[in-house]
């Protein structure tokens, strides 16, 4: 019996071994000298392969793919150009079947999308990477929500020192996803932790905490993350954008409040978001004027301008009483290509109408998270 145990034991080693000299080592993505990236496959009896990704464009704006050549020994590449410093999304498509890369195992979810990640080297790379400086600490957090009857998760950034800085009180971000994402989104696709820390220690941002709820109402955390178990994430879950989240809102800040050291004033307290969590930025900062004294507004869905129900309702009162009540910032940014640009078109248009004060960024590309990084490391640096 020893033995036997005794060469399980010497088998271990070499079936990981194995593992690591596999077809499935090959170098990709390999991020080139020049910023150009190559990617492989070992694909020995596919008859057509490709990349796809968000470095590519297709003709309807979304990611674009190239065909990748075969070596004659069943290994499958193609190089890009040079790329511009970024944090990249990509898969292959092998005889029309989407799959990951078996080489990379750096990965992210977008709702029910899994895709690979690389990031390219620069300023823009770094300030995504982890680096060599002082880090926060994202913790996950379960408050109670009685208005929506449920135990509810969000993610929680303090900055680095927080733990150690006695009675210090600091400034609050709330930070929203957008439409089929949860309270991971900012910290994976948006790679929220890595922006604040550099920020932070470059002396570009002030120390703040981030809040980073699940804005969707009946839904208590993320997928496989709560009592509801391991069900399949869907883009458009129930009571998403319809007053429900919005009217509990302010249980997020009272527990926030009482269970960190959070200066409780409208100057030190922002609400941001992206897309969906636009148009909850947009309508909970309207609705408690005297709350937030920063909103900000990336790809934002700003809709019912006009007079709807609930938190909804007597729009033009309420955002005339939020800007007269004093907002340190309005912040709207998207990019040129975006579906919701008309919508911001017109917003803009309504505050230009009564005069009320704004800061406007437009970037090139659409509704993608490229856009939304860009628009948080913007906007961070404005805050407090």
């Amino acid at each position: 019996m020893l033995a036997l145990l005794a060469v399980l034991l010497m088998a271990v080693p070499a079936i990981g071994q194995q593992a690591i000299f596999t077809s499935e080592g090959l170098a990709s993505p390999q991020i080139n000298e020049d910023n150009s990236v190559t990617f492989r496959i070992y694909a020995p009896k596919a008859v057509k392969v490709e990349v796809c990704g968000d470095f590519l464009v297709s003709d309807e704006g979304g990611w674009g793919s190239a065909g990748l050549t075969e070596d004659g020994h069943g290994v499958w590449s193609w190089t890009s150009a040079p790329l511009a410093s970024e944090l990249y999304s990509y898969a292959f498509v092998v005889d029309g079947l989407r799959m990951l890369d078996p080489s990379n195992v750096f990965l992210m979810r977008d709702v029910r999308s899994l895709m690979n990640i690389f990031i390219v080297p620069g300023e823009r790379g770094a300030l995504y990477s982890v680096n060599d400086v002082s880090h926060g600490t994202v913790s996950k957090v379960w408050y109670e929500s009685e208005s929506l009857g449920m135990s509810r998760r969000m993610t929680v950034y303090t900055p680095a020192g927080y733990e150690d800085s006695g009675s210090r009180r600091y400034p609050v971000l709330y930070l929203l996803h957008g439409m089929g994402g949860d309270e991971d989104a900012w910290m994976t696709l948006g790679r929220a932790t890595q922006i604040l820390d550099n920020l932070i220690a470059a002396g570009k941002a002030v120390p703040m905490i981030v809040v980073m709820p699940n804005g969707n109402a009946a839904l208590p955390s993320a997928p496989g993350e709560g009592p509801d178990g391991l069900y399949q994430p869907i883009t458009r879950p129930p009571k998403s954008m319809e007053g429900s989240y919005e009217a509990s809102f302010l249980e997020i800040v009272r527990f926030v409040d009482s269970h960190y050291r959070t200066v409780r004033k409208a100057e030190d307290r922002a609400v941001a978001g992206l897309s969906m969590g636009g148009f909850h930025s947009f309508h909970i900062s309207k609705q408690y004027p005297d709350t937030f004294g920063y909103v900000g507004l990336f790809s934002a869905a700003v809709r019912q301008l006009e007079d709807g129900t609930g938190v909804y309702a007597d729009f033009d009162r309420k955002i005339a009483r939020q800007f007269a009540d004093g907002v340190e910032l309005y912040y709207i940014a998207i990019g040129k290509d975006d579906f919701l640009y008309d919508e911001n078109v017109r917003l803009r248009s309504y505050l230009d109408s009564h005069g009320y004060p704004y800061e406007y960024h437009e970037s090139d590309g659409g509704h993608i998270w490229r856009n939304w990084r860009i628009y948080l490391t913007d906007f961070l640096q404005k805050i407090f």
